[in-house]
């Protein structure tokens, strides 16, 4: 999978569980039906977080300045931005290549990278460990609950 394909799937990906999740409030708050909010809440904070990590590997990769991986990031957080941020950045060219720190590439420069090349060098067991990281941390979300209203 090339990072121009990983970053289009979450990117879309993203924007289909907002709608889900747009979807279950409006059942909730007009509808006054909460059944399908959790499903919906659980799906997209796990795509969100995918997104996330994501944004952040292909910035390495493509050697994003950390102002345009923060600006990926931020995208999350706006209903449907991460669509025209990926086509952006596709049509700019900075998802172009292949992964240049896998096996036989560039030798990696800073900490990000040398993690990244630690990553492409053992794909099975970094995917493994990055996706109990994701499920660590959603279910730590999941345990705190929503955020408090202050009104």
């Amino acid at each position: 999978m090339t990072p121009r394909t990983l970053f289009r799937t979450l990117a879309f990906a993203e924007a289909v569980t907002w709608t889900l999740l747009l979807a279950g409030m409006f059942a909730k708050y007009v509808l006054d039906n909460e059944a399908f909010t959790p499903i919906a809440g659980g799906l997209h904070g796990f795509v969100f977080l995918s997104y996330a990590v994501s944004t952040v590997f292909v910035g390495v990769n493509q050697k994003w300045s950390v102002g345009t991986i923060f600006l990926g990031l931020v995208t999350a957080v706006i209903p449907y931005a991460t669509i025209p941020f990926e086509r952006t950045m596709d049509r700019r060219g900075k998802l172009d290549g292949g992964w240049r720190l896998a096996p036989g590439g560039e030798s990696p420069a800073n900490f990000p990278e040398k993690v990244q090349a630690m990553v492409l060098r053992r794909p099975v067991v970094s995917v493994v460990v990055v996706l109990a990281a994701v499920v660590v941390v959603f279910n730590v979300l999941l345990i705190l609950g929503p955020p408090v209203s202050l009104s």
